[in-house]
């Protein structure tokens, strides 16, 4: 039985096309808190072309998981497939299912009989114990890098293509194949109140050394960007004063050298 996490909380579309009259040739999955940000930047570069970039604000996504019972549910949902606007395996990770877009209200027991409706927070459960991360909060603007940040992973970055701010760095740092520090799931030892880690949070080894920083997370779970070789190592992160233990893990989707 899949599950399908409802219309995704923080995610917007834009649709680029040529005239307000044709279909979109382009829909863009974004942050809905950087919405405005993100039209003004590609209206930037779209210079003289009769490009229209416009909100799709009649549009819900959904995360479409199967679940541990699935069987064949390729062919199942391929069958669903006219009910939906868009229907296609999530390009980041086999484990992150499908990316659903209906339209508004859609019912989506219409849309892919048999399913479960699951919730916000069981979503940002699963990605977090994937590793993966989402939007401006796990991925903030000026800190995140791409390759530490494992987009290379998740068909997020081209070594064929370009030009992009920062290609130089990335493609050198990829081809030299050194990278110290990795965006990876931690989990605490107790459940910690939500907004309760301060962004950036050091987060230290048995011996009181620096081993990396907490990105983002709830309850017990989260992502930290870690030192790899301190990974294996016991790890703790001061919280109101206290040390809370922490594990972190290498995610099985990851390519098997990665961890290397």
């Amino acid at each position: 039985m899949p599950v399908c996490f409802p219309d995704l909380v923080g995610v917007a579309f834009f649709r680029l096309h040529e005239s307000p009259e044709e279909e979109p040739h382009i829909l863009l999955e974004c942050d809905s808190s950087v919405l405005d940000a993100i039209q003004k930047h590609l209206k930037l570069y779209k210079i003289r072309r009769k490009v229209n970039i416009v909100p799709c604000l009649d549009l819900s996504l959904w995360a479409v998981i199967p679940g541990e019972q699935a069987g064949d549910i390729a062919g199942s949902l391929s069958q669903c497939a006219d009910q939906a606007l868009v229907l296609t395996p999530d390009p980041r990770t086999e484990v992150m299912g499908w990316r659903l877009v209906t339209k508004k209200g859609a019912n989506l027991t219409e849309v892919i009989p048999g399913s479960r409706i699951g919730s916000i927070q069981d979503y940002h459960r699963h990605r977090y114990k994937q590793g993966i991360p989402e939007g401006v909060k796990d991925l903030p603007p000026g800190v995140a890098l791409p390759l530490e940040s494992n987009l290379a992973f998740m068909n997020g970055v081209s070594f064929t293509k370009g030009c992009y701010v920062g290609q130089e760095l990335t493609a050198r740092t990829h081809h030299m194949g050194v990278i110290r520090k990795r965006l990876v799931p931690v989990q605490f030892s107790v459940p910690l109140p939500q907004e309760s880690i301060p962004e950036g949070a050091e987060i230290l080894t048995e011996s009181g050394k620096s081993a990396g920083k907490f990105r983002a997370g709830g309850d017990e779970l989260g992502i930290a960007l870690l030192r790899l070789a301190n990974i294996n190592e016991p790890l703790c992160l001061k919280v109101a004063g206290d040390k809370v233990k922490l594990t972190a893990s290498i995610p099985e989707w990851w390519p098997k050298t990665a961890s290397k």
